[in-house]
């Protein structure tokens, strides 16, 4: 296998397009002695005669005609894939993909979702709703780039790039709509009906840790998939709802929805945006990442 440079294969492209030494020499800001000798390297390397002279210049040869089609083809995918390259660095393409529940994308992604897609429409965004324990899954797998996710969790492997606090609440609604307000033990929501995320829930398993920890047996009556599910179960007064009021200010607000007082308190937990230790992000999600940084408490 000959190693010829590719600069020489361009000089002899850019001489068998114009069809003249002067004209390529012109084209390449380089001088004629420098465009001729670096064909004669070329085809001294071929042990080919590439060119013969003309009147009005230089023609390929034969051997020319036959190497002039690898050549254009060649360096045509080499400044597609170049283009490409810097399409992705300055994000005229590329493509974000992000794991994170139903509840996480709505109440909290969504936004970042919208102003990066403003600012850089031509980057795809490709988002896949599961747990945070199945986002930290297709993470570890190169599946996504980045995974918002509920703490606390194992983050073995795992790099944290920012964090955002979020503080659980039990909620009432209906005929329970006379319990805000009023302060509770944990015991004592035990004799209402909860209405609560299913176990497979980060978010779920740590007010249950919680609990447990206090000596305290959260017994859902009804367990959901959504926290939009557990608002709107709690709304129509079918039990005390566990949600995220960060998810819900809107309902606290108009009183359609009432906070109950919880002695102990449920502690503050965080919403985390992830990535792999150790594995580059793209520029696209670099970008995104940046964007959702801007708004990280410090």
């Amino acid at each position: 296998m000959l190693n010829i440079s590719l600069d020489l294969y361009r000089v002899f492209l850019t001489v068998a397009r114009l069809g003249s030494i002067s004209a390529a020499a012109r084209a390449l800001s380089i001088s004629q002695p420098a465009v001729s000798q670096s064909v004669r390297q070329l085809e001294t390397a071929l042990t080919q005669s590439l060119f013969v002279r003309t009147a009005k210049g230089v023609e390929l040869t034969e051997q020319g005609r036959a190497l002039f089609g690898y050549v254009d083809q060649a360096c045509a995918l080499l400044d597609a894939g170049q283009a490409h390259l810097d399409d992705l660095r300055t994000l005229r393409r590329g493509e974000v993909r992000i794991g994170a529940s139903d509840s996480l994308c709505k109440h909290f992604l969504l936004p970042y979702l919208e102003a990066f897609h403003a600012q850089y429409g031509a980057v795809a965004l490709h988002v896949t709703n599961r747990t945070s324990d199945e986002s930290i899954a297709l993470l570890k797998k190169g599946q996504v780039d980045l995974a918002v996710i509920n703490l606390p969790m194992d983050l073995t492997g795992i790099r944290i790039r920012a964090r955002y606090a979020v503080h659980d609440v039990f909620v009432v609604g209906g005929k329970f709509a006379h319990l805000a307000g009023q302060r509770h033990t944990l015991a004592q929501l035990c004799t209402y009906p909860l209405v609560m995320l299913e176990t497979a829930s980060n978010s779920r398993r740590a007010v249950d840790a919680f609990a447990q920890s206090r000596g305290v047996t959260l017994s859902p009556a009804i367990e959901l998939g959504s926290l939009d599910l557990v608002a709107d179960f709690a709304r129509v007064g079918l039990g005390v709802g566990l949600t995220v009021r960060e998810f819900i200010q809107k309902d606290l607000n108009n009183h359609t929805l009432g906070a109950l007082s919880l002695a102990p308190a449920l502690p503050q937990r965080h919403v985390a945006v992830a990535t792999l230790e150790g594995v580059p992000l793209s520029s696209a999600a670099q970008a995104f990442m940046a964007l959702m940084e801007q708004d990280e408490p410090r």
